[in-house]
C-alpha cells in the first residue's frame, strides 16, 4: 500500500513539471514572462511579447482547462489542488521570482500604450467615488424632472404645489454637492491611486475650490470683463481663479503633489519629516497649481474650444460627427466644463450645437449601459451600477455611467462613441441647435428650439438605437466565445490567493467507495450551462451541476478528504474515497466578500462523510448584497473517468440525499464493453 503511495506521489510530481514545462515552452520560454503568480485556479502571467504566445499548444494540452485574458494578464486554468504546483514549477523552470496577484496586476498595468494606461488610471480614480457621482446625478436628474423648467413646466412642481419650493431648493442643493466639490473627492481618491497621503490630496482639492476664488464656471466671463482679481506673488500676477467641475488639472496637481511628498520622506526622517513634510508638500503643490497648472490648463481648454468651434462651423456634417465622436472622450477630461461661456456666445447667434450632440452623447452612453445592465443576467454589482447609470445618462449625467461602467468595460463606451458620431452628422444635417442650457438628454427636447424638436427626437433615436444594439449584439457575442464583458474581471469566480491544500488523500477506513455524487445543499438543481459563469457553464473547469440553494448547510457530497480549502469559506476542493475530485463553489464572486456570511467548519486535510458539514451559510445575506447563489459542483478529473452524467429527475427540487452527478469507473466501462464484445462474438 505504501509503495503504491510512493509511486502515486512521484508520479504526480512529475506531471505537474511536465506540465510547468509545456506551459513554459508556449508562453515563449522564460525571456518573454514578465511576472508570474498564481489564484486558486489558474496560472496569472504578464508576457512581454503577446504575439509569441502558442494558442494551439496550449488548447492541445489536456491538463490546461483553458485560457483567456483579462486585465493585461494571460490567465491558464490549471484547476484547483495542482495549480500551486504547477506554478512552484513553473517559476522553478523559467529562473524567476514569483509574485504576489497584486503585483502581477501592477506589472500588468504598466503594459499597453500610454492611452491605455491612461484611460485605466482614471478609471482606478473614479471607480471608488462613484457613489457620490451616482447620488448627485440621480437627484439632479430628479430635480430635472420636477424642478422650474423640468418636465412640469415653467415653474415645475412648486407652479402646482408651492409648498414644494423649499424641499425642491434642498435636492438642488445636495445634487449639485458632488460636482461643485468634485476636485475634492477626486484629490482624495487620486492622491490614493498615486501613492501619497489622501487627505494632503483633498486639502489641496480644497485650495482649488476655495469660496474667495473666483467661480470655476465664472472664470471666463470674468476675464473678460476685466474683473479677474489677481495675487502679486514676487512679481507675478497670479489669477484667484477657482477650479469648480475641473478633473484634469485636479489630476496633475495631485501627481505633481505626490511627487513632492515622496521626495521629501526620503530627504527627511524622524519627527522633521512628521511635522514638515506635509507644509513643504502643500505649499510647493499649492504655488504650482496657481502659478502653473491653472494658466496651462486653461490654454488648452480655450485651444480645444476654439478648435471645436472650428471643425464644426467649416467642415459641416464631417464636423458634426468628429465633434460628436469625440465627445465622451471630452467628458472624461473635464474640459465640456469650459462649454457653456462659448454656448451662451452661441445662443446669441442662433443657437448651440453642443448642447444637442452632449444630448446623443450622453443617450448613447446611457443606451450603452442599459444594454450592459441586460447582459449581465446575474445580480452582480456591475449589473445594479448599470441599471442606475443608465438611468442617470439618459437624464443627462453621465459621469456615473462612463467611469463606472462603458469605459470600465471599453467596448461599450466606444461603441457610444461611435453612435454618436452618426447622431452628430445628423445633428449637424439638420440644423439642430439648443436656445438655452438645460439636462442634456431625453428631457433635452425643452431646450431646443421648437421648430427642431421633431429632429432632436429623430436623432436621439439613431443614437440609442445604434448603441444600444451594437452593445447588445457584441456583448452577446463575447459571451458566445466565452469572452468576459468586463476585461477586468476574470471569467471564473472561484479564486483566492490563499489557499491550504494538500497532495493525494489518506485511506478511510470504513468509507463508501461509490461513484455517486449527491447534493451538497438543499434547492433546485439547474444545468451547468445555466451558470452565469463562463468557466463554469462552458465546462472549463470539468463537467458537472448546479443547484440554487434554499436553506440549510453546505455538506460534502461525498466521503472523501478536504484537499483545498478557501480561507474565506466560499469554495472546497474535495477528494472522494473513490478518487473523484470536487469542486464546490458557493455562489459566484463570492470571493470578494472575503468571508462574510460564511463559516467554514472544515480546512484542508479533514477526513469528512456524506452529510458532514462544510460551511454554514447566510443565504438571505448573500442575496440581501445582490449576489447570485448558484453554486455549481465540478468534477475536475473527469479525464480520470468513463463519463460523468446527470440523472433525470422529474422535479427540480433536491435535498442533500439525492445523487446529482453519477461518474462511471473507467475500469468498469472497459470490462463492461469487452464484455459486450464477447457476447456478440459469441
Amino acid at each position: 500500500m505504501s509503495c503504491n503511495r510512493v509511486l502515486f506521489t512521484e508520479e504526480r510530481i512529475m506531471q505537474h513539471k511536465q506540465v510547468a514545462k509545456d506551459v513554459l515552452a508556449a508562453l515563449g520560454g522564460p525571456k518573454n514572462i514578465q511576472a508570474a503568480a498564481h489564484c486558486a485556479t489558474r496560472l496569472r502571467i504578464v508576457t512581454i511579447d503577446k504575439t509569441a504566445i502558442d494558442q494551439q499548444a496550449l488548447d492541445a494540452n489536456p491538463d490546461v482547462k483553458g485560457t483567456f485574458e483579462a486585465g493585461g494578464q494571460f490567465q491558464i486554468i490549471i484547476g484547483p489542488g495542482d495549480v500551486d504546483k504547477v506554478y512552484d514549477a513553473l517559476i522553478s523552470e523559467a529562473g524567476i521570482t514569483g509574485a504576489t496577484k497584486d503585483e502581477v496586476k501592477q506589472v500588468a498595468g504598466q503594459q499597453g500604450n500610454w492611452a491605455v494606461r491612461f484611460i485605466k488610471t482614471l478609471a482606478d480614480i473614479f471607480v471608488p467615488i462613484l457613489p457620490a457621482l451616482i447620488a448627485g446625478g440621480l437627484l439632479m436628474a430628479l430635480h430635472n424632472i420636477i424642478g422650474p423648467g423640468g418636465l412640469l413646466g415653467k415653474d415645475g412642481l412648486p407652479g402646482i404645489w408651492p409648498a414644494t419650493a423649499g424641499i425642491i431648493d434642498l435636492v438642488n442643493m445636495l445634487a449639485a454637492a458632488a460636482f461643485t466639490f468634485l476636485p475634492i473627492i477626486a484629490a482624495f481618491s487620486a492622491a490614493k491611486r498615486f501613492g501619497a497621503n489622501p487627505y494632503l490630496g483633498a486639502t489641496i482639492g480644497a485650495a482649488m475650490v476655495m469660496p474667495q476664488l473666483v467661480n470655476g464656471y465664472n472664470v471666463a466671463a470674468t476675464v473678460q470683463a476685466g474683473k479677474m482679481p489677481f495675487w502679486d506673488v514676487f512679481g507675478l500676477h497670479v489669477a484667484q481663479a477657482g477650479y469648480q467641475g475641473s478633473v484634469i488639472p485636479v489630476l496633475a496637481v495631485v501627481y505633481l503633489m505626490s511627487v513632492v511628498e515622496k521626495l521629501f520622506h526620503k530627504l527627511l526622517r524622524g519627527t522633521i519629516d512628521f511635522l514638515f513634510t506635509p507644509m513643504i508638500t502643500i505649499l510647493i503643490t499649492g504655488l504650482a497649481t496657481f502659478i502653473f497648472v491653472g494658466p496651462i490648463m486653461r490654454t488648452v481648454s480655450d485651444a480645444l474650444t476654439n478648435g471645436i468651434l472650428w471643425l464644426y462651423s467649416s467642415t459641416g456634417i464631417f464636423g458634426g460627427a468628429v465633434f460628436g465622436f469625440f465627445y465622451s472622450l471630452i467628458v472624461v477630461t473635464g474640459l465640456h466644463q469650459s462649454f457653456p461661456p462659448v454656448e451662451l456666445a452661441l445662443f446669441e447667434k442662433g443657437g448651440s450645437f453642443i448642447f444637442a450632440t452632449a444630448s446623443m452623447a450622453n443617450v448613447a452612453q446611457g443606451a450603452a449601459c442599459l444594454a450592459v445592465f441586460l447582459l449581465m443576467k446575474k445580480k452582480s454589482k456591475l449589473r445594479a451600477l448599470a441599471g442606475g447609470s443608465s438611468f442617470s445618462a439618459l437624464l443627462g449625467i453621465t459621469e456615473p455611467a462612463i467611469f463606472g461602467v462603458t469605459l470600465r468595460m471599453r467596448f461599450p463606451f466606444f461603441i457610444g462613441m461611435c453612435a454618436t458620431a452618426v447622431s452628430g452628422a445628423l445633428i449637424s444635417y439638420f440644423h439642430v441647435v439648443a436656445t438655452a442650457l438645460g439636462a442634456a438628454g431625453l428631457l433635452g427636447f425643452v431646450s431646443i428650439k421648437t421648430q427642431r424638436i421633431p429632429e432632436f427626437f429623430l436623432c436621439m433615436v439613431v443614437s440609442f438605437v445604434l448603441s444600444f444594439g451594437a452593445t447588445y449584439a457584441y456583448g452577446k457575442y463575447r459571451l458566445h466565445k466565452g469572452l468576459p464583458l468586463d476585461p477586468d474581471t476574470p471569467l471564473a469566480s472561484a479564486e483566492n490567493d490563499s489557499t491550504d491544500s494538500i497532495n493525494a488523500p489518506e485511506p478511510i477506513p470504513g468509507a463508501t467507495t461509490d461513484f455517486d455524487v449527491t447534493s451538497p445543499v438543499n434547492g433546485d438543481i439547474m444545468a451547468l450551462s445555466d451558470v452565469h459563469d463562463a468557466s463554469f457553464a462552458q465546462g472549463l473547469l470539468g463537467p458537472g451541476v448546479a443547484v440554487a440553494p434554499r436553506e440549510g448547510d453546505v455538506v460534502s457530497p461525498v466521503d472523501g478528504v478536504v484537499r483545498v480549502a478557501f480561507p474565506t469559506g466560499h469554495a472546497y476542493g474535495l477528494q472522494s474515497a473513490s478518487g473523484i475530485e470536487l469542486l464546490i463553489h458557493i455562489g459566484l464572486d463570492t470571493v470578494t466578500l472575503n468571508g462574510k456570511y460564511f463559516e467554514p467548519q472544515v480546512k484542508a486535510g479533514d477526513f469528512v462523510r456524506r452529510g458532514d458539514v462544510l460551511a454554514h451559510v447566510d443565504w438571505e445575506g448573500l442575496k440581501s448584497e445582490g449576489f447570485d447563489i448558484t453554486t455549481p459542483i465540478v468534477v475536475t478529473n473527469a479525464a480520470m473517468f468513463a463519463d460523468v452524467t446527470v440523472p433525470q429527475r422529474e422535479k427540480p427540487a433536491i435535498s442533500t440525499q439525492d445523487v446529482v452527478l453519477s461518474v462511471e469507473n473507467k475500469l468498469v466501462a472497459e470490462s463492461t464493453a469487452a464484455s459486450e464484445e464477447q457476447q456478440q462474438q459469441a
